[in-house]
């Protein structure tokens, strides 16, 4: 038996492009701009030559058979190996599921990585990490969250595609920085990003601000193109649009992530903690997170 482990951070998306056009997945992907946070998915696996490929898969401790995005990479890499194996997959969840924070990417991701691992496939990071973009494009639940995950901190997407196709730049002083969060609940990705209104919505100025971004990649540019973005696309439930029209009444910067029913901010570190009074005023009862921000990027732990 063999075994092996890998980290990937959550990550915010405060606006973006989507760019799925091509048929080819691996240029397929999204423009955008975001931050990843320490706060992850841990991902560990056991595997075991067998007479046939298995697997199970536990999210914190508890079994699954509806971790579809894990199942498309288990394919993807057992299709790899030289003999079947019997695979255990547990993924340690720090991050709310279905809320905007790359849990299915940052999953895909560890995964892809433990398992080349563990099953001595040789790939490059690159090549593990394009099976897991793929998947999250095949599934639907994602766009540029593996990319993002391969790189870390705050920057922004500027061109799309998988690993090794896309293209980034990266703020040079994200360890100034803090992310707060309030998290009221999930929303569905594959839904969103199916509906043709919802999609017209946010390319007519995803576009436009990541162009902004790109030339001028600032943290309080970040904060105000987000809120412009979550005001345009305007999906917002009744909750969280009551506690971000107060905020921004209130000068504080807050935006929505993308796509979940989710109020966060990046600020300086002498400043989070009075974002998050005021987060903690205006939802009582509602988590509220103060975060650092992973510069490093998914990797095997």
């Amino acid at each position: 038996m063999k075994e092996a482990s890998a980290y990937a951070p959550g990550h915010l998306t405060g606006f973006f492009q989507i760019c799925d056009e091509p048929e080819d997945p691996l240029l397929k992907g999204s423009r955008g701009s975001g931050v990843s946070i320490t706060q992850g998915v841990h991902t560990s696996v056991k595997v075991s030559p067998s007479g046939q490929n298995r697997y199970d898969i536990f999210f914190d401790d508890e079994p699954t058979d509806g971790a579809f995005v894990s199942e498309n990479v288990l394919d993807k890499m057992l299709g790899r190996a030289d003999q079947p194996y019997e695979v255990e997959v547990r993924h340690v969840i720090e991050i709310p599921l279905g809320g905007g924070f790359g849990s299915s990417g940052g999953g895909a991701m560890s995964l892809a990585l433990a398992l080349n691992e563990a099953l001595d496939l040789g790939l490059t990071y690159v090549e593990a990490a394009r099976v897991a973009h793929v998947a999250e494009i095949e599934c639907k639940t994602g766009l540029g969250t593996v990319f993002a995950a391969t790189v870390g901190g705050f920057g922004a997407l500027v061109k799309p595609g998988g690993p090794g196709v896309g293209e980034s730049i990266k703020y040079p002083r994200s360890s100034e920085l803090s992310v707060v969060y309030l998290h009221f609940g999930p929303m569905a990705t594959k839904d969103a990003l199916s509906d043709p209104d919802m999609r017209r919505r946010i390319n007519e100025v995803g576009g436009r601000y990541v162009d902004r971004i790109s030339e001028d990649l600032r943290p309080d540019l970040f904060m105000e193109l987000s809120q412009k973005f979550t005001r345009y696309v305007d999906i917002s439930t009744p909750r969280l649009k009551a506690v971000l029209e107060r905020a921004w009444e209130q000068k504080v910067p807050c935006a929505m992530a993308m796509f979940g029913e989710v109020a966060f901010s990046m600020v300086a570190k002498e400043e989070a903690e009075d974002v998050a009074s005021f987060l903690r005023e205006a939802s009582p009862g509602h988590i509220v997170e103060v975060v650092g921000i992973d510069d490093r990027g998914a990797r095997l732990t």
